[in-house]
């Protein structure tokens, strides 16, 4: 693989449920997406394995999603990586989250797309080709990354990860 090539893709219907605090599935126009309240940190999580061909560097995860009924204000984002190799699947072990804000688009429903870079090692859990990883998408509406004003649940669509 080189760097901009797509190494995997999940959408709303791949979210493994956490036990608590999890985003909601939802439809908009038949539409599958996630749910994120405006007031609480919610969570999806979603299991993969990074392809073989792999290589090496770091990636970014794009999140593709909608307002559900704002029309301005920023959505922060958060995402982190637990490289599977060797965990005892009793714990959760996430490396430290990294975090961006997007702000919502002028017309509520119309997609918009935040990128949170992750470099090769500590920010992957030092994942490595071939190796099972969950991914955890959070919507950090108490902002404690950065500021989160926008108003109404953000929708994610869908989730690209790209080699960097």
């Amino acid at each position: 693989m080189a760097s901009g090539d797509t190494l995997a893709c999940f959408t709303p219907q791949h979210n493994q449920q956490p036990n608590a605090s999890g985003a909601t599935l939802d439809l908009r126009n038949n539409r599958p997406v996630l749910d994120f309240d405006p007031s609480a940190d919610e969570v999806a999580v979603f299991l993969g394995v990074l392809p073989r061909n792999y290589g090496g560097g770091g990636i970014t995860i794009y999140l593709h999603w909608a307002a559900t009924s704002a029309t301005s204000g920023s959505c922060r984002w958060q995402t982190a990586i637990e490289a599977l190799s060797g965990l005892d699947l009793d714990g959760d072990s996430f490396a430290s989250a990294n975090s961006a804000g997007g702000t919502a688009n002028g017309t509520n429903g119309i997609e918009t797309v935040t990128s949170i870079a992750h470099a090769d090692g500590a920010e992957m859990d030092s994942l490595a080709a071939g190796g099972a990883f969950r991914l955890k998408v959070t919507r950090d509406a108490d902002g404690t990354s950065g500021t989160d004003d926008m108003t109404g649940d953000a929708e994610l669509v869908a989730v690209e990860i790209k080699e960097t």
